[in-house]
């Protein structure tokens, strides 16, 4: 009895299902645990990405405003140097003035000149209206003594040739008139349906003035717009050309995210839909608010210095990126900062897509102008007009 009792099978032996069945419904239940995370995980792809377009390769963006000299000249003062914050107008760079100097005074006294040229124009236009009606005089009395002669020639009381004088004398006045008349039109030429200040040569000197009261200007560079100056390479003595970059400047409240988006995660993007952004700058902690303003034409590769060429018999297929531009909102830029060239994590929302993927016709979202430039010649005109006035 005993060894038949010993050869049964125990309650907790793995053949009843006695200390077997705890690692049983524990692989159950792991293996339960594991589906609802994979169907979790689904459905917040489901429900969230699909939703949504996401990237880390996105970086600040902005306007670099590049300062260059209108003349040339040698630079006598620099007034703003790399992280200095400065205003629109401000003066930042000061060139050596002397020959512009000179040569506004050469331009002033040219105009003085051509006023008084012009006056003098139309007192000889006087003169020779003048001179017009003196030979009109003579003619007539060189004709009326032509008629008494020939009168007095047919009862012999002078002689044929005293009458052939006559004649000669009639023609010289005539042609004398007509050298007076002539001589009036020249005159009149010069200043015939025009005014002191509209006459031709007065208006051509007056341009020379206002170039060189414009050429003078430029020889101080204000800076366009307000910003922060950066990538100064000029120095004080240096002799510089026009056209050359001397500083920048970036305009801290003129400042996008460039977001480089997979082209598989286009298709849903538009124009105006919202978007989340933080800064590795910051942190999370810190998070900023914009909207999708546009997408680039192309992808990077296309306006790349080096465009790679596909037609080769080891092409590799790479996914593209193309650039989408970011606008943020400028009170969350106030608050925290940013950098030309920082990182990005941007998340746009993609859930309303009924807007434009690319922008349309006619529109014209970014207008950027400078007015520190619109009132050089306002002081000029003045000038003129002082010249003319004292001169006429």
């Amino acid at each position: 009895m005993n060894a038949i009792a010993s050869n049964l099978p125990s309650a907790n032996s793995p053949e009843n299902g006695g200390a077997g069945l705890p690692g049983t419904r524990r692989r159950l239940i792991f293996s339960i645990g594991a589906l609802v995370l994979v169907l979790c995980g689904v459905a917040y792809w489901l429900v969230s990405d699909r939703d949504s377009a996401s990237t880390e390769n996105a970086y600040v963006g902005g306007n670099v405003v590049v300062i260059t000299a209108q003349v040339g000249g040698v630079v006598t003062a620099i007034g703003a140097d790399d992280t200095d914050r400065v205003h629109a107008g401000q003066t930042v760079i000061r060139l050596d003035d002397t020959d512009a100097k000179v040569a506004l005074e050469q331009a002033q006294a040219q105009l003085a000149r051509a006023v008084r040229q012009v006056r003098a124009s139309y007192a000889d236009a006087g003169t020779s209206q003048a001179d017009i009606e003196m030979h009109q005089v003579a003619l007539a009395r060189a004709k009326a003594d032509l008629a008494h002669r020939r009168g007095l020639l047919a009862i012999g009381a002078v002689s044929g040739e005293e009458v052939r004088h006559a004649e000669q004398a009639v023609r010289a006045a005539d042609a004398a008139l007509q050298m007076a008349r002539e001589k009036n039109k020249g005159s009149l030429a010069a200043i015939d349906g025009t005014t002191l200040q509209r006459n031709p040569a007065v208006l051509a000197a007056a341009a020379q003035v206002r170039a060189a009261y414009v050429a003078l200007q430029r020889t101080v560079i204000p800076a366009p717009v307000a910003g922060i100056v950066t990538r100064r390479n000029v120095q004080v003595g240096e002799r510089i050309a026009p056209g050359v970059p001397l500083m920048a400047i970036v305009p801290p409240d003129q400042l996008w995210v460039d977001a480089n988006f997979k082209e598989s995660q286009l298709r849903d993007v538009r124009i105006g839909q919202p978007v989340t952004l933080t800064s590795d700058l910051y942190g999370g902690d810190v998070v900023y608010h914009g909207v999708v303003e546009g997408q680039e034409p192309g992808t990077g590769n296309a306006f790349s210095l080096l465009p790679a060429q596909n037609a080769t018999g080891n092409w590799i297929k790479v996914v593209q990126r193309v650039p989408v531009r970011i606008a943020r909102h400028p009170c969350e830029v106030e608050a925290h900062p940013l950098q030309l060239g920082l990182s990005m994590q941007v998340e746009v929302s993609t859930r309303d897509h009924d807007g434009q993927r690319l922008a349309a016709s006619g529109t014209h979202a970014h207008a950027y102008r400078t007015d520190v430039y619109a009132h050089q010649l306002a002081h000029a005109d003045a000038m003129v007009a002082d010249i003319i006035k004292a001169n006429r």
